[in-house]
């Protein structure tokens, strides 16, 4: 049996799976949380609800073949350590690893999440088959995963992939706590940003925005409103993912002509907004990326889609019950 933690900036999942006869992770149940609490009442809470959830399903800890801990970056795997992701405030060099490995009396395998949904989609997902490949979080926050010649590559110090934090223009949405960042312009909190700059600028010249009705309403805005708001029609929300997709252009033609990958895999709103970005996303690869690496390189939307970030805290779990037989 496998046990997982996924910690986002926004709601956190306790998952338990197993892998079947077909080499594909199950998940049997999970229970999510909203990332709500100061660090260390939020992890005390992860751990008890763990506890609940093997409880519930009659599940002893001695079960558990392996744990895994997939978790918004920096961090290191090595040293088993949060380091102040952006997206989760307060969470300064959390000994995670130590933490849960007193709780449960069993190895722990920590990574970020952009390497466990790497890892999850090449083995399990779109990345299947594949020996260079580039997965995208492009959720909360904008991380890489990279597997480069059939390896998960992290770089020496486990930053690696941290491309959220490349800066794509002088000027713009901060993400990664740099304005114009490559996470500013394309994540969930950044578009987001996007909406309201474009909503008070429409709404002080007397214009409707469908997404926000007054300057009151601004801070209400999320991806999912602009994103709604744009399929039905409304000129101001296509504009914010027009941008969006510009961006998310240049960012992906930087990484096809540093790292010439086969696949780019892109998760959580790509998959959901795939309508509202791709054209433009594309236009922009072919005036940015080199041609030749272009056209070499497909991009997909993750698989998993939702069930991401299930299979890949279950996937580090299974590495571990794997390096533990």
């Amino acid at each position: 049996m496998l046990l997982g933690f996924d910690i986002g900036g926004t709601k956190c999942a306790v998952v338990i799976g197993n892998e079947d006869h077909q080499k594909q992770i199950q998940v049997l149940d999970k229970r999510i949380l909203v990332t709500d609490q100061p660090v260390y009442e939020m992890i005390a809470l992860l751990f008890l609800t763990a506890e609940q959830l093997l409880t519930d399903n009659s599940i002893t800890i001695e079960e558990v073949t392996g744990i895994g801990i997939s978790c918004g970056g920096p961090l290191s795997s090595k040293k088993g350590l949060i380091l102040s992701p952006p997206n989760l405030p307060g969470w300064d060099n959390v000994p995670i690893v130590e933490m849960a490995e007193k709780r449960f009396g069993k190895k722990i395998l920590l990574q970020n999440d952009a390497n466990a949904g790497a890892v999850a989609e090449w083995k399990y997902g779109a990345g299947r088959g594949v020996n260079n490949m580039i997965f995208l979080t492009f959720g909360t926050g904008m991380g890489a995963g990279l597997i480069l010649d059939g390896k998960l590559y992290s770089g020496i110090s486990d930053l690696a992939g941290e491309v959220g934090h490349l800066r794509l223009s002088e000027t713009g949405p901060v993400g990664f706590g740099k304005a114009g960042s490559f996470e500013g312009w394309c994540s969930g909190g950044g578009i987001a940003q996007i909406g309201q700059m474009l909503a008070r600028q429409r709404i002080q010249m007397g214009e409707k925005v469908l997404y926000c009705k007054s300057l009151e309403n601004l801070t209400s805005i999320t991806a999912k409103t602009i994103a709604d708001a744009a399929l039905m029609g409304d000129a101001t929300a296509k504009e914010v993912y027009i941008l969006c997709a510009q961006y998310l252009g240049k960012g992906l033609a930087l990484l096809i002509d540093i790292l010439n990958p086969e696949l780019i895999v892109l998760g959580s709103i790509f998959g959901r907004a795939r309508i509202l970005l791709e054209e433009e996303m594309t236009k922009t690869i072919k005036v940015e990326a080199f041609r030749d690496s272009n056209n070499v390189c497909q991009i997909v939307s993750a698989e998993l889609q939702e069930q991401i970030g299930d299979i890949a805290a279950l996937s580090l779990a299974l590495i571990v019950s794997e390096n533990t037989k």
